[in-house]
């Protein structure tokens, strides 16, 4: 299988860390979003959303989206546990790995590519261009400053997003108050829980795959 990855990018460094975290190996190769490598025709022939992460396994297979794959990677490898141990975490895994990423990784793609000079004309990912809208940049700005507020409150009480688990929530969630440094978006002095916990994730091998 090869996973088809691009460094610089938040949302294949989840699936990296992922690996990491469950130690595999495969594989990987890199796909220059910068120089426009999502676009050729190579690339769209695997992908046609023309985005990274994609994985390809040995039949052939194509999985599209990050959270996918390290499900898929979940199902083949359980242990170490990423999603949760038992219905009820699974359960609290889910749910905070999709809240984070609707208000931390869509509200950053929405704050960046609604702004950046070097993304005009493509406000969303994918085959079709589309203008920016200056106004959903700034309520998204919004959007992510709450996504970092609500993680260090769920943090008082919690090591992790889950309880004591390391969990793909966290990666979500990690990944996602870097990528607001983009836009010079992040944890705030007096948030102390999520300054806590970032450095311990910072510190975790996974956090430099």
């Amino acid at each position: 299988m090869k996973l088809y990855d691009f460094a610089a990018a938040p949302n294949p460094r989840r699936v990296r860390m992922f690996l990491a975290e469950k130690g595999i190996e495969i594989e990987t190769e890199q796909v220059n979003l910068r120089e426009g490598g999502q676009m050729a025709p190579e690339f769209a022939a695997i992908n046609p959303w023309l985005t990274v992460p994609a994985l390809v396994l040995d039949d052939g297979t194509v999985i599209r989206e990050c959270v996918a794959i390290c499900r898929y990677f979940e199902e083949i490898q359980p242990d170490p546990p990423m999603w949760g141990r038992g219905a009820v975490e699974i359960a609290q895994v889910e749910m905070w790995q999709h809240r984070f990423e609707l208000e931390g990784f869509l509200g950053m793609r929405d704050a960046l590519r609604n702004s950046a000079d070097r993304l005009q004309g493509r406000a969303m990912t994918g085959p079709v261009d589309v203008e920016q809208i200056p106004a959903l940049a700034e309520r998204a700005r919004s959007q992510v400053e709450r996504f970092i507020a609500e993680l260090d409150g769920l943090l008082a009480d919690n090591e992790f997003v889950v309880g004591d688990l390391f969990s793909i929530a966290d990666i979500t969630a990690f990944c996602a108050v870097d990528f607001a440094g983009w836009v010079k978006i992040g944890i705030t002095d007096d948030q102390t829980n999520a300054r806590r916990w970032y450095d311990a994730v910072n510190a975790r091998p996974s956090a430099q795959a």
